[in-house]
């Protein structure tokens, strides 16, 4: 047991999963390792692998390439091939290096760009980091976000890997998350295993609504602890009761969206995953307006990147096909009027009350599958609730009622533009 994990002072913070507290200096910490050390090991070895991988010239993916794993030797002294460093002596391993090129380069991330982005400014460690127990990092440029996960998560991701690319390939039209890399550091004694993945809710842009859905109503409602943040991630009945009439769609972005929730589904289903989500965040352009000429800024961005009026444009990402209105359309930016007027790569949306909205989304926890959902977090009352209502259940039962509730309850069409 680690120290502090039955403590119930406040300086004696509780562990979720590896995810602790260190007592003395209150750094976060994830199997022992502090966050610092972690996230300099994390920069030292993409460093590294990804300038070793600009020596190996482009060639095809092979069948064989997603299963290498290149593993490299960190000692704090530096040795012929690695810096010498301020942490204890790690080993960093990269797993599938050609395969998560390919993907990177498919999504226009030049290996300069990404080097850049993750290795030449300081990580942000984001505070809210959710029950799971990982931690989580996003690049100070907002285009990345780095996310532990779990051995079966990484081992699952790389079973995944040549039906992902498969899919990909075929169609840039998704809202899965986008995989940019996997690694591992090993130190300690331990593996930490990290992904690196597109960032969907940028900082910068001011969410004034967050949703985790996923088309269950059982036990679907944000707790009492979860809605004393400045923006809590709110879930299904929640959606039900704050927004009963739905978010307002143009024909065309609702066809596509429903088009993209679809193949996406039938997707997961086929690698019989389940208890995936729809992270949605809705910033309301009106409200918006409202709070600047209010002065009212106090709460939009919470502590992390906190909007300044300045900062009314802010860069969009550069990730190709990595905003939501994108990833819906399955075309970069630059085709028509994509990034015309001021949607920031969001999804233009109204409310009931004729507000104007930017929608940002993605699917999101695709790793845990099915499969390896032994130990059930549910009861077996829970199981034998009625169907409707049971938040795990076999996939294809899981990917329709999910598909329905997106596409009836939480998008509905406008017949006509509103003005």
């Amino acid at each position: 047991q680690m120290p502090g994990s039955s403590g119930t002072t406040q300086s004696m913070k509780k562990t979720i999963g590896h995810r602790g507290v260190e007592t003395t200096t209150g750094e976060t910490t994830y199997k022992k390792t502090t966050s610092s050390a972690l996230k300099g090991a994390i920069q030292l070895g993409i460093t590294h692998t990804v300038g070793s991988l600009s020596q190996k010239a482009e060639r095809d993916v092979l069948m064989q390439d997603f299963v290498v794993v290149e593993s490299i030797f960190f000692p704090s002294e530096g040795s012929n091939l690695t810096p010498a460093h301020h942490y204890s002596d790690f080993r960093f391993k990269t797993y599938a290096p050609i395969a998560f090129r390919y993907f990177r380069e498919l999504f226009g991330i030049r290996p300069d760009d990404y080097l850049y982005s993750l290795c030449n400014e300081p990580l942000i460690e984001l505070s809210n980091p959710g029950a799971s127990g990982s931690l989580f990092y996003v690049s100070s440029d907002d285009e990345f976000i780095i996310k532990t996960v779990q051995h079966k998560e990484a081992e699952f991701l790389q079973k995944l890997l040549p039906g992902y690319f498969m899919n990909i390939n075929q169609n840039k039209r998704t809202l899965l998350p986008k995989f940019y890399g996997l690694y591992c550091v090993q130190a300690g004694g331990k593996n930490i295993r990290i992904v690196v993945m597109n960032n969907l809710l940028p900082r910068i842009i001011p969410m004034h609504l967050k949703y985790d859905l996923k088309g269950s109503t059982y036990k679907r409602r944000a707790s009492p602890k979860e809605r004393e943040k400045a923006v809590p991630i709110h879930k299904d009945l929640d959606f039900i009761q704050d927004l009963p009439d739905g978010l307002l769609l143009e024909a065309d972005n609702y066809n596509a969206l429903c088009k993209t929730i679809q193949r996406d589904c039938l997707l997961l289903q086929s690698f019989k995953i389940m208890d995936y989500s729809l992270l949605m965040g809705i910033h309301n352009m009106d409200q918006a307006n409202r709070e600047r000429s209010g002065g009212n800024l106090g709460d939009s961005g919470g502590s992390e990147g906190a909007v300044t009026p300045d900062q009314r444009r802010p860069q969009a990402q550069k990730s190709l096909y990595c905003t939501a209105m994108e990833s819906i359309q399955g075309e970069a930016r630059g085709k028509g009027v994509l990034d015309s007027e001021d949607h920031m790569g969001g999804i233009p949306s109204r409310n009931t009350k004729g507000e104007r909205l930017l929608i940002y989304i993605g699917i999101i926890d695709i790793l845990q599958s099915y499969r390896f959902i032994k130990k059930l977090e549910h009861s077996w009352k829970a199981l034998v609730h009625d169907g409707d209502t049971v938040s795990v259940h076999r996939p294809g039962f899981y990917a329709d009622r999910f598909q329905q509730f997106m596409c009836n309850t939480v998008f509905k069409k406008i017949p006509h533009v509103l003005n």
